[in-house]
């Protein structure tokens, strides 16, 4: 063998031991082991950690998987799991770091899942969140409320809730910041007497104040364009009009007392339906650690995920007594067409 080829030997014997230490260096990528949690847990176990039954998340897994398919990268996250992923944390809100790891993806793989899940979900809200859209639907929505405790002419009731949020930086946060000093979001929500989710308003500051907030909204224009034959119940942080009726406030007759009596136990329906909300995902009662971009989409997923367990007969969890605290607003005194409208209605039905 001539010096050439031994230096030619010796060259391709060094390139082969600089590409196995390359490869040492490189740190290979592998994935966390995955198993369905409908095969990990008890039914029982399994409605506690993710906030449906197992009939109802394979549903739910029926009604959004399509839209949640795989592009082949992260693993391949399967869609069942992503929804899952996303009912765990919201159902449980646990720390997102160690929850991750419950699931075999990583914290950022987590937050991806999450928001995704939120858009798919999102993506049918006109099916699941709606007003009624005939005079059929509205008069069954009408005899619902009125099989409460005979208080007529309710087509849904309407209240806001806190929701909290992390501190939001800049001039504007301050709007955010409750009377509890701490930051959330003031969203609106209109219920029917099932509990289902009506209308919702997800962008609002906490310091707006309620009647800002519907004065503000498509649903007033609806009412004062007569597009419905029922009116709202609403607290008396709103102001009273022929179609949203409040409390009196100084009740001076027995009719007035009755009058208030069935307002307050008829518009508990909104009350019931913050409690019960708040109770499925504890997140809306504990808070968001997420951006506010990400919040806002999550109330409405949320809310939709409600309106559905409600039609999936779902069993409720127990609400728990600060889950139904809600804000004390300065009461705003009927004038005008509403309080006359009120009045005749007092007279006549109570």
């Amino acid at each position: 063998m001539s010096i050439r080829d031994i230096e030619s030997v010796e060259e391709v014997v060094f390139m082969d031991e600089i590409f196995d230490c390359e490869q040492l260096r490189r740190k290979k990528k592998s994935y966390r082991a995955r198993v369905s949690p409908l095969e990990m847990y008890s039914d029982a176990e399994f409605r506690r950690k993710y906030r449906f039954s197992k009939e109802g998340a394979i549903k739910l897994i029926d009604l959004f998987g399509a839209q949640l398919k795989s592009d082949g990268r992260g693993g391949k996250l399967s869609p069942d799991l992503q929804i899952l992923t996303a009912l765990r944390f919201w159902g449980r809100n646990e720390v997102q770091d160690d929850f991750a790891d419950l699931h075999g993806i990583s914290q950022q793989s987590m937050t991806n899942v999450c928001r995704r899940v939120a858009l798919s979900i999102v993506e049918k809200r006109q099916m699941y969140i709606r007003m009624p859209a005939n005079l059929d639907e509205e008069v069954q929505k009408i005899h619902m409320f009125s099989d409460i405790c005979g208080f007529k002419s309710v087509v849904g009731c309407i209240d806001c809730t806190h929701i909290r949020i992390p501190h939001v930086p800049g001039n504007g946060g301050h709007y955010y910041i409750n009377r509890k000093n701490f930051p959330s979001l003031n969203v609106q929500v209109v219920c029917d007497a099932s509990l289902k989710i009506m209308d919702i308003v997800a962008r609002w500051y906490e310091s707006a104040h309620d009647s800002q907030i519907f004065n503000e909204s498509a649903l007033k224009l609806k009412f004062e364009g007569g597009q419905f034959h029922g009116r709202l119940l609403g607290d008396s942080g709103y102001a009273c009009t022929p179609y949203l009726f409040t409390p009196v406030l100084r009740s001076r007759s027995r009719k007035e007392v009755r009058y208030n009596a069935k307002h307050v136990r008829t518009r508990n329906s909104v009350e019931r339906c913050f409690g019960v909300l708040k109770s499925r995902f504890r997140c809306l009662q504990t808070g968001f650690r997420n951006s506010l971009e990400n919040i806002k989409l999550y109330i409405v997923a949320l809310a939709i995920l409600h309106n559905i367990a409600i039609i999936f007969n779902e069993e409720e969890f127990p609400v728990e007594e600060e889950v139904v605290e809600e804000q004390e607003l300065q009461p705003i005194q009927a004038v005008g067409r509403g309080a006359a409208v009120r009045a005749a209605f007092i007279e006549e039905n109570f």
